[in-house]
């Protein structure tokens, strides 16, 4: 009796728990829908004061001048008057004449190959073996030069550096390294001492060191595998200098800036900055790609100095529209002044496919002929009707190659139809294909 008793008190203080809890959660939702029709109330008073404060100010807008609807559609990149000048350093776009690089190459061998060498019907590369050992006090007679040793280890190389300006004696050099024979692979060699000689047939730098190879190739003729290009290696710092080619500066009566791309208001832009920096008249444009300076004699030994500010002033260059293609690879590369005239443009392809099979024709049974195999050639000729593409004034490379594209054409059908674009005047920038 006593346990029915407890159970009962237990529900019923449990009941009154649950009536204080739903109590409290309704006295929070009807606080916060008061809130919020407090927030309401407030908006709605600020809806109807904004509303009259202009009604109120409507008389006097009256006189003001309306806004331009379409200017405001516009984005405000597009209202602005586009500017295809920009500005850059004087050393991006011009180089002092006579401060250039020079090539150097030579010929030489590579040693220590696994295998991969030369085969022995490459005769110069014997050769050159030979002459070596003779110089190194080795004779062979030339009877068993062509037919007994054997050049599996020994590959014939030509090495090329370029020889930077102001070079002195002891500068290193990376040299590139190139086989001139069959030899399958580079790996491992080591180059022996080899003379650089530049232009005017002088030597002016020397080579020797292990060849860095970025690949490597293995197996057989029938079973092999090759990865990248095992044939060509490069020696970082494996030059020496050894003739000074430098400039001397102080003996140049007046400085000549060649300009990277030729054009007349690039190179009067120059002269102008330059005279400007300068306070005198001492750049002259001689031409489209040439720029005369007169250094004072009593600052010949400032020249470093002078180049300096001369290479650090900005200009002002505005780049030719050009469109560059590469028929080989079907690559287009375009600037974005680059513009087109009205024209429609009617593209279609035409496909001839010649397929060949060949099947067995055998006799009868009884019949003397013999079994032969037959070709059987059938040709099929393929034309899409053709689709057109209309551009208005203006348009750009871009839109062209897009709408292009949507209609099915591939990179080489664009090559071409930039070509004729081109042909018919329509192409407002220099097509140029490599």
């Amino acid at each position: 009796m006593n346990r029915f008793r407890r159970q009962i008190k237990f529900a019923i203080r449990w009941a009154r728990r649950c009536m204080l809890t739903l109590i409290a959660f309704a006295i929070m939702t009807a606080a916060g829908l008061a809130g919020e029709c407090q927030e309401l109330q407030n908006l709605d008073h600020k809806i109807l004061d904004s509303r009259s404060n202009d009604q109120k100010q409507a008389p006097q807008k009256k006189n003001q001048p309306k806004l331009d609807q379409a200017k405001l559609d516009l984005p405000e990149q597009a209202q602005q008057k586009p500017n295809h000048d920009h500005k850059v350093l004087i050393r991006d776009v011009a180089s002092v004449e006579g401060i250039r690089y020079n090539s150097l190459i030579g010929y030489g061998l590579v040693v220590g190959l696994k295998g991969t060498g030369d085969k022995q019907q490459t005769y110069f590369t014997i050769q050159t073996l030979a002459s070596i050992l003779q110089r190194m006090g080795v004779e062979i007679p030339p009877s068993v030069v062509q037919s007994t040793v054997q050049v599996k280890n020994v590959a014939a190389v030509f090495v090329t550096a370029n020889l930077p300006p102001f070079s002195r004696p002891g500068m290193p050099l990376d040299v590139l390294v190139s086989s001139a024979g069959d030899a399958r692979s580079l790996e491992g060699g080591l180059l022996l001492l080899t003379p650089l000689y530049a232009a005017d047939g002088q030597v002016y730098a020397a080579a020797q060191g292990p060849l860095v190879v970025g690949g490597y190739s293995v197996g057989s003729v029938a079973n092999s595998k090759q990865v990248n290009h095992p044939t060509v290696g490069r020696i970082p710092s494996g030059g020496l200098v050894e003739r000074d080619s430098s400039l001397d500066l102080t003996k140049l009566p007046r400085l000549s800036l060649l300009l990277n791309e030729a054009n007349f208001s690039t190179a009067e832009e120059v002269a102008g900055v330059i005279n400007a920096e300068l306070a005198s008249p001492a750049a002259a444009v001689i031409d489209s790609r040439r720029v005369e300076i007169q250094t004072p004699g009593s600052k010949v030994g400032d020249l470093p100095a002078l180049l300096a500010r001369i290479e650090n002033l900005e200009v002002r260059v505005r780049r030719k529209a050009k469109v560059v293609v590469n028929e080989r690879t079907g690559t287009v590369v375009m600037g974005k002044d680059v513009h087109l005239g009205a024209v429609s443009i009617l593209h279609g392809t035409f496909s001839i496919e010649v397929t060949t099979t060949y099947g067995a024709s055998q006799p009868n049974a009884l019949g003397a002929g013999q079994t032969e195999v037959l070709p059987e050639t059938k040709i099929k000729a393929t034309e899409t009707p053709a689709r057109n593409v209309e551009l208005n004034e203006g348009a750009s490379v871009e839109e062209l190659v897009t709408r292009l594209q949507a209609i099915g054409a591939t990179a080489r059908d664009v090559v071409s139809i930039l070509q004729a674009i081109k042909a018919a005047g329509a192409l407002e920038a220099d097509l140029e294909v490599i």
